[in-house]
C-alpha cells in the first residue's frame, strides 16, 4: 500500500531523466552565451527580462496565488491561496459542480529565488474516505518572476464533471504543487458537491 507521501506524487516518466542538473540562479545567468541551445532554454524560462520580484523576507520558492475554476457560461468560481493558511479551511466550503459540466482548471502562481523545475499538480478525488480518481499534470519550469512577469498562469485540460444518481454527493480532494526534486510547494485539502443542477 503506498504511503500518504507517495500518493501525493506525480506518476514517474519511464526513462525520463532531467535534461538539466539542478542549478543556481547564477550559473544559469552565466551559462556559454556562445551556445545557442543554452540560450534558447534561457529564454524559454525568462531569464534576464526585467526586475526580480523576489521577497528577501520569504523563503519560499513557489507561491501558488489562485486556483479557479472556469465554466462556459459561469462566472468563474476561484480558491485564494494567497494568504499564508489560507487553505486550511477550503474542505470545510464545499463548492457545488453540475454533473456533466466541462470545466477548467487555472492555477495562478509566482516564483521567487530560484529557478523552479518541472512543476507539477497532483489531484487526488476521495468519496466517502475511497479514492476515485488520481490526476496528474505538468505545470514547467520557471524562471524567478520579474516586473515583466509578475505571475504565471498554468491553464489545465478541459475536465468533465460525472453524471448520473450514483456520481452526485460529496467528494473531498487532495491538491499537491510538487516539483522535480520532490518538492511540496503547496499541499490542501477541499471539497465540492456534485449535483443536478448548479
Amino acid at each position: 500500500m503506498a504511503s500518504h507521501e507517495e500518493d501525493t506524487m506525480p506518476e514517474e516518466t519511464q526513462g525520463y531523466k532531467l535534461s538539466q542538473p539542478k542549478q543556481s540562479l547564477a550559473e544559469y545567468q552565466q551559462m556559454d552565451a556562445g551556445d545557442e541551445s543554452l540560450q534558447r532554454y534561457k529564454e524559454s524560462l525568462g531569464l534576464g527580462t526585467g526586475k526580480d520580484l523576489s521577497d528577501p523576507s520569504d523563503p519560499r520558492v513557489c507561491i501558488i496565488k489562485s486556483l479557479t475554476m472556469e465554466t462556459s457560461g459561469r462566472d468563474p468560481v476561484t480558491i485564494d491561496l494567497s494568504a499564508p493558511g489560507s487553505e486550511s479551511t477550503l474542505k470545510d466550503k464545499p463548492f457545488k459542480i453540475k454533473e456533466g459540466s466541462k470545466f477548467t482548471m487555472v492555477a495562478s502562481f509566482k516564483v521567487q529565488h530560484e529557478i523552479l523545475s518541472g512543476l507539477h499538480y497532483v489531484q487526488i478525488v476521495k468519496r466517502k474516505g475511497i479514492k476515485v480518481s488520481k490526476d496528474s499534470e505538468m505545470i514547467g519550469s520557471y524562471a524567478p518572476s520579474t516586473d515583466k512577469q509578475p505571475l504565471y498562469t498554468k491553464r489545465f485540460q478541459e475536465e468533465e464533471a460525472p453524471s448520473g444518481m450514483l456520481a452526485r454527493g460529496h467528494y473531498n480532494a487532495i491538491s499537491t504543487f510538487v516539483d522535480d526534486d520532490k518538492k511540496t510547494h503547496l499541499h490542501f485539502e477541499w471539497s465540492f458537491d456534485i449535483g443536478k443542477d448548479w
